[in-house]
């Protein structure tokens, strides 16, 4: 065999592993890139006691000020998510501040359960907005918020489901959990649908208005309710945040969703004396407005400094009086029958004898249809 031999067979075998895509030929001069044969891909190497890196996601979390309800924007990876959409007033306002972030599209939209200061402005995101899932809870009722939430979700061909306690959904790189309804409840609050908003080493827990019953079936189900980041239940009421459910949820920071001067006390002094005493950082939108926290995977900053007043919530609201003895309770709250709307009895705009449902208690009058609160009493 003569060289002119081996040059051949160089040159057979160089074209072979050019075709097989084993090399690279380098690119002509003056024409960066136009010419080239891609290797083959290459199974990464992991370096021994090295973990491989994992790409950080950056999440925000916007408490947003929707006045006596509430409503919050989760952003992860430029994906989205809203859980409630304040009362029937809030819906424009809530668009409109959506929009500001840049926000197109939901990929869920979480209505805990079906009271007017939770959905009212569902009717109204549901139009705007291009959503992809939504999640309500499996209670309903026969008035007139909850109806036009249905409707605006016929009207977009948009179907909705109960999530199951358990199953996990993606939001960007982050992640949530669905933790209640655990069963069926005779109270709307109970049957919130709660979940746990994890992203990287960060975590938030939103239970909607959930009870003592309800937080309670949280915690017998087994899944983990730790959080940094806690949204007080039920406006910061005594009625939720028992002792053992913070206990559980041992967070660093709380939010406290309520209205400055709300007709119901919020939040309550018991709920702020529990997280004081355990050393939690508190947050109002009735002080502070609308908040953000960020989350870079493995801390939690804010936009604004935490409460430190403490200040518990008393039973008055403006444009009301004080209710009398005489009006806690009996006929404390009167219906119109030509709108719907609710008042307090000892409201100025009450409407003619003739036209007026008395119910005993707001859940009487909510029940009957008569959910959309008078803008000057705020019952």
């Amino acid at each position: 065999m003569n060289k002119h031999f081996f040059r051949k067979f160089w040159w057979v075998f160089a074209a072979l592993l050019i075709l097989t895509g084993t090399v690279t030929l380098p690119a002509p001069t003056g024409s960066e890139g136009a010419y080239r044969v891609e290797a083959a891909p290459q199974k990464t190497t992991q370096t021994a006691g090295k973990e491989p890196e994992e790409k950080t996601s950056r999440a925000e979390v916007h408490f947003i000020d929707v006045g006596q309800g509430d409503a919050t924007l989760i952003v992860c990876d430029g994906h989205a998510m809203l859980i409630d959409t304040g009362d029937n007033d809030r819906g424009t306002a809530l668009q409109l501040y959506l929009s500001k972030q840049g926000i197109k599209r939901l990929d869920y939209l979480v209505l805990t359960h079906p009271d007017a200061d939770h959905i009212g402005g569902a009717d109204v995101i549901i139009t705007k907005f291009t959503i992809g899932n939504v999640f309500m809870a499996d209670f309903k009722k026969d008035n007139k918020t909850y109806q036009k939430v249905i409707t605006a979700l016929a009207d977009k061909k948009l179907k909705w489901s109960v999530p199951r306690p358990g199953r996990v959904y993606t939001l960007g790189g982050g992640k949530f959990t669905i933790l209640a309804p655990n069963g069926t409840y005779d109270d709307p609050n109970n049957a919130s649908i709660a979940l746990l908003f994890q992203n990287g080493d960060t975590s938030f827990l939103f239970t909607g208005d959930a009870q003592e019953e309800a937080e309670q079936d949280i915690l017998e189900n087994g899944l983990s309710v730790k959080a940094d980041v806690y949204q007080a239940g039920h406006h910061g009421s005594d009625t939720s945040s028992c002792a053992e459910f913070l206990e559980a949820v041992d967070p660093d920071y709380a939010v406290i969703s309520c209205e400055e001067g709300n007709s119901y006390g919020h939040p309550h002094a018991a709920v702020l004396n529990s997280l004081r005493a355990m050393g939690v950082s508190v947050f109002r939108t009735d002080e502070q407005g609308s908040m953000i926290a960020r989350s870079d995977g493995t801390k939690i900053t804010w936009n604004s400094a935490p409460s430190d007043t403490w200040k518990a919530g008393e039973r008055t609201g403006s444009g009301v009086q004080k209710q009398s003895a005489g009006t806690k309770g009996k006929g404390a709250y009167i219906g119109n029958k030509n709108n719907g709307k609710l008042h307090r009895a000892t409201c100025e705009k009450l409407p003619q004898k003739e036209n007026r449902a008395v119910f005993d208690t707001k859940k009487e009058a909510v029940d009957a249809g008569y959910d959309d609160p008078c803008k000057l009493c705020k019952p």
